[in-house]
């Protein structure tokens, strides 16, 4: 399912830079942001595609790329236990601003999901993030074995991820401060993510099992797999990225 709702509170820069009502139609490459997502999802043999929308323009472009429409919660979190309610398990879920999302970056994340996991979140390393786009201005997880960045790709395996949404809720809120959300599983954490000492592997592995499920962090096997477009500077950079794409594809 993709999250094409918006966060209450100001406008959305992108949107507004654009004059659109979502940044998910502004068009990329000849072609709206929701629409190469979709694509993405479709390349790598997802057939069912929800679109989770408030946005009246959203939503009936929605229908046009045939997916489903699903309604909006009060924030991410509660937008995801209404599609996990409605598709069920496993769940895919992604965002309509990562429009440089690749179908062999959602096979891959799949396929390197380990198959105990009930849930599974996608990192890229700073490194490659930065060879692949320099500049890039991302919030990082310091942990023991290296600088790491969401890419915006989760997978709820199995129903018990249902048991991680609460949890997601705290997430969202303390996105941009992860150090509060070391903090929250303890002072052994805390200090351990202070220290650098904290591995990717057990990042994720010591909340799940507080919360009953089993959980983890997936490395992205290309930088560029964490670049979404949150500004008007991501867009430039996605605009550029995309015709060059598109413009090798014809070649």
């Amino acid at each position: 399912m993709v999250l094409a709702g918006s966060r209450p509170g100001a406008p959305d820069p992108v949107a507004q830079a654009e004059g659109v009502s979502h940044k998910a139609l502004v068009e990329i490459a000849g072609r709206p942001m929701l629409a190469h997502v979709v694509a993405a999802l479709r390349g790598a043999g997802i057939e069912r595609v929800a679109v989770s929308a408030s946005d009246r323009e959203v939503r009936d472009l929605a229908l046009r790329l045939g997916c489903e429409v699903l309604a909006t919660g009060s924030g991410p979190s509660a937008s995801v236990a209404i599609a996990l309610d409605a598709l069920g398990a496993p769940l895919l879920v992604t965002t309509s601003d990562h429009a440089l999302l690749k179908a062999e970056w959602v096979r891959d994340f799949i396929a390197d999901a380990p198959q105990e996991a009930d849930v599974a979140v996608l990192l890229a390393d700073r490194a490659a993030i930065e060879a692949a786009m320099p500049g890039s201005r991302r919030t990082y997880l310091r942990l023991a074995d290296g600088h790491w960045s969401g890419c915006n790709l989760f997978l709820l395996a199995t129903a018990r991820a249902g048991l991680a949404i609460d949890t997601w809720k705290t997430v969202e809120a303390d996105r941009k401060r992860p150090w509060r959300i070391a903090a929250r599983l303890g002072p052994g954490m805390l200090l351990g993510y202070a220290l650098g000492r904290l591995p990717l592997s057990g990042a994720i592995g010591r909340l799940g099992r507080r919360i009953g499920v089993s959980a983890s962090l997936v490395a992205a096997r290309e930088g560029l797999a964490a670049v979404d477009v949150d500004k008007p500077a991501d867009l430039a950079d996605a605009r550029t990225i995309l015709e060059r794409r598109r413009a090798t594809a014809k070649a």
